[in-house]
């Protein structure tokens, strides 16, 4: 069935594989995203120029921003069937190098970003009674790893309000899942991103650190460069959520080629044995 679904950053990476993805399968695909206009403008015409699609400027980190451009698809296309949450920035570095005011940046992007979308869509699907909200999140939002901890923590974020407000939004009609990409060879690494921004903190920590940062970062990219996971594997399993009839959604749907399946292992277990913790407060 036709859906009239919005994706937040798709200027690159996963979200403009994903606008190309749902208009191949036929549906309504408004692509968001900052800077149409200007340094995004040729991937805006390349995008616009698909079956079912429209760019629309908006910036997630931006209240009126969000508040404008919600507003429009609303009053253009009467519906939002499925929000897909997919606009991120990433960020390396030590923590302790990280300033708050660069933690903030990745937050206000990865977190409050959702949140800003969450207030302007919420309404109008909670108002018919249905809606799909898919948030992309990470493997490092359920493991975290060593020298990009402010990203982790942003990931992890997304988990917390994903799977906490799933319970809170269902019986509004409206269902709320993740997809956990690992790590993909995407333009989110190639990026301008937001890094640990004190280098004094990292002189501090003296030369063993910064060869164990520079020996993480060679051999995590060595493996990506081996594997070189297809990132449309992504975009397909957000198709295939999208098709799939309400109340059978995964909350989580892993996504990890690298792991051999360990990321499913994980998500299996973790999920049993929430379900014995939780039956123990609300049996």
């Amino acid at each position: 069935m036709k859906q009239t679904i919005v994706i937040t950053g798709t200027s690159s990476g996963f979200g403009t594989l994903m606008v190309k993805t749902f208009s191949n399968a036929g549906h309504t695909v408004i692509a968001t995203m900052r800077n149409a206009a200007t340094k995004n403008k040729e991937v805006a015409e390349e995008l616009g120029k698909l079956p079912g699609v429209e760019v629309v400027e908006l910036n997630v980190a931006d209240d009126t921003s969000v508040n404008q451009g919600i507003a429009y698809i609303l009053e253009k296309y009467g519906k939002i069937d499925v929000l897909i949450n997919n606009a991120a920035i990433q960020g390396n570095g030590l923590l302790e190098a990280y300033s708050i005011a660069q933690i903030q940046k990745i937050m206000d992007v990865n977190v409050y970003g959702i949140l800003r979308l969450y207030k302007e869509v919420l309404p109008a699907m909670r108002a018919v009674k249905n809606g799909l909200i898919i948030n992309i999140s990470s493997s490092s939002g359920r493991v975290s790893i060593p020298f990009q901890v402010p990203y982790n923590t942003s990931k992890f974020a997304i988990e917390s309000i994903t799977e906490g407000g799933y319970e809170e939004l269902i019986g509004q009609g409206i269902e709320t899942v993740l997809i956990e990409p690992g790590a993909f060879l995407t333009e989110l690494y190639a990026k301008e991103g937001t890094h640990a921004d004190r280098a004094d903190i990292l002189e501090s920590y003296g030369d063993d650190t910064l060869k164990i940062i520079t020996s993480f970062s060679e051999k995590f990219g060595a493996t990506l460069m081996k594997h070189q996971p297809d990132i449309q594997i992504v975009a397909d399993a957000a198709v295939t959520l999208v098709n799939m009839e309400k109340g059978t959604r995964p909350l989580r749907t892993p996504i990890d080629p690298i792991a051999g399946g360990l990321e499913v292992e994980y998500n299996d277990a973790t999920t049993e044995i929430k379900g014995r913790w939780m039956k123990m407060y609300i049996s």
